[in-house]
């Protein structure tokens, strides 16, 4: 995509329309982190793109001062590949829900990641139906009591970095909403990278799942409950900084630095260039009580991306063909006079 050298401030990238999420709605917070992000990018303001399905997430188009396109329920992954493969200049964006991704757009969802198609996915999991009032969604904890299940759910969750990984998926990252400053950063890295870029924003539904992600935003203890990973760093967390990861055989383990004879050194070093998925996978499923929860950049690894791929292709083709315009193909073969 064309670089632009005039210098835009996240205003510059607010429409002048109505934002209608509920008061306290996550939704708001990434937003201003996506907008705070796009300055950073050096891309033309006419070359953003943002395409959302259904949802409350999904209205995001109307509140940029971009192109967008609000498009049909479970369907933003096929217009966003598509967006993308017609023009590979722009910077496309996809806006999706939980329930919009990975229900009735799971098809489209996981094909995307495994085309590895350049474009940018933001999931807002708030683990709830929200423009619907309420029902349980594909993320929804096992046991919840929502409108759908009032005496619990009795299904296993998705969880969307397993999935991600699990569909060849090259980037994964994850956030929260009332972080904007860990959100911006990660948008940046998601947008500067080539392919499918995933990334889960854990994000608060204030009338129908309000406090979903309390465990991780207690002040108290939130920092012993979260590690933001970060490539070529040592993964240690805790409000002293007083913890880390290790490899244990084959399994991570927590320890307490200072105890056992453990020290810095001896605790894992991010690498989120890694290809092989596996050490990816776990740290993306890590959750609480035993394990913090991973931030950041789980997993960034280049590979070949398809609309790229169909570009060079077009290219190939071209240049061999015989016929290089219309009058080339009207005299070609047999032809007679009338």
């Amino acid at each position: 995509m064309a670089e632009d050298t005039t210098t835009f401030t996240a205003k510059d990238f607010k429409s002048d329309q109505e934002v209608r999420w509920c008061p306290g709605c996550g939704d708001h917070a990434i937003m201003n982190a996506i907008q705070r992000a796009l300055p950073q990018l050096g891309v033309k303001k006419e070359d953003f793109a943002f395409i959302s399905g259904i949802g409350c997430s999904s209205r995001f188009p109307y509140y940029m001062d971009t192109y967008g396109f609000h498009g049909i329920h479970g369907r933003a992954s096929a217009i966003a590949s598509g967006t993308k493969v017609a023009n590979p200049n722009l910077s496309v964006w996809q806006i999706t829900g939980d329930g919009d991704s990975m229900a009735i757009g799971g098809n489209h969802f996981i094909h995307a990641i495994r085309r590895n198609i350049d474009i940018n996915l933001i999931l807002f999991n708030n683990e709830i139906y929200g423009l619907t009032k309420g029902q349980y969604s594909p993320t929804s904890k096992l046991g919840a009591v929502t409108k759908t299940s009032p005496f619990g759910t009795v299904e296993s969750p998705f969880h969307p970095g397993e999935l991600v990984i699990g569909a060849q998926g090259k980037f994964f990252a994850r956030s929260i909403d009332n972080d904007i400053k860990l959100c911006q950063e990660i948008f940046v890295q998601a947008a500067k990278h080539n392919g499918t870029s995933v990334v889960e924003v854990l994000q608060n539904c204030v009338i129908y799942n309000d406090k979903a992600h309390a465990y991780l935003t207690d002040k108290e203890h939130k920092l012993d409950r979260r590690i933001v990973l970060r490539h070529g760093e040592p993964m240690i967390f805790g409000k002293n900084q007083d913890k880390g990861i290790v490899l244990d055989g084959l399994k991570l383990k927590v320890v307490e630095l200072g105890q056992d004879g453990y020290t810095e050194k001896d605790l894992l070093v991010h690498d989120a260039y890694e290809a092989n998925p596996g050490i990816h996978l776990m740290l993306a499923n890590m959750k609480g009580p035993d394990f913090p929860v991973a931030f950041g950049v789980i997993r960034s690894v280049s590979g070949k991306y398809y609309d790229n791929e169909v570009e060079k292709q077009l290219k190939e083709v071209q240049e061999q063909a015989s016929i290089k315009s219309v009058d080339d193909l009207l005299h070609s073969g047999s032809t007679w006079d009338v």
